[in-house]
């Protein structure tokens, strides 16, 4: 018997940019500017918040869900302080936080990534890479991003992408009572590979012990 069929937004791996996203891709932010494309305090909550920040774009894109909600440009680490790529959950918030590393350097609405020194916060924006390592985001942003997200919220600084990617189970992908249904990737033909079959002897089988189930016969 079939289970509900799972509505997921990519394919296994792949990345499937939202008609927003694209649209967030395409809008020209000026060096310290930002864009909301939706009240991010009192929208329909509809999935958790997480980020995406390209190093390439120098560039931050705000998601609910699916649903790309907001858009700052940023300040990247400078040579020889690159920001390190990957995934990271936010560690700690402080309001108002001066560095430990760098002459006391004020830091309003810190979000840190490691405890190493890398940190989303409000900073001075000059168009191009010029942090110690953080990602320096407008004030007015900063302080918004500040109230929306909350310890374990996810970052991901990449390269270059902005773009939402999603990455199935592999339990998901190999179970025949789910169904996957990607939209518009754009990746050409980039399809899911077909679930393994599974032989009704290949399912594993509970093994009883005598020892502690003796089975009785009824007259």
């Amino acid at each position: 018997m079939h289970r509900s069929l799972l509505f997921l937004l990519a394919s296994l791996f792949a990345l499937v940019p939202s008609a927003r996203a694209q649209i967030g891709a395409e809008v020209a932010l000026a060096p310290g500017g930002y864009r909301w494309l939706e009240d991010a305090t009192t929208g329909d909550p509809g999935g958790p918040i997480y980020l995406i920040i390209s190093i390439e774009k120098q560039r931050v894109h705000v998601y609910r869900g699916d649903r790309l909600i907001g858009m700052a440009a940023v300040s990247t680490g400078m040579k020889g302080h690159r920001t390190p790529t990957g995934d990271f959950p936010i560690l700690q918030k402080r309001q108002w936080h001066r560095s430990n590393l760098y002459s006391n350097a004020p830091m309003p609405f810190m979000q840190r990534l490691t405890w190493d020194g890398i940190a989303l916060h409000a900073g001075h924006d000059p168009g191009y890479p010029a942090s110690h390592g953080c990602i320096r985001m407008p004030y007015a942003f900063a302080r918004q991003l500040f109230a929306l997200t909350r310890i374990g919220t996810l970052v991901e600084v990449t390269q270059a992408r902005l773009s939402a990617a999603l990455k199935l189970d592999p339990l998901v992908v190999s179970d025949r009572g789910s169904t996957v249904v990607s939209f518009g990737s754009g990746l050409g033909d980039n399809i899911l590979p077909p679930p393994p079959l599974f032989m009704e002897d290949d399912v594993p089988m509970l093994e009883i012990d005598p020892a502690i189930f003796t089975p009785r016969l009824r007259r």
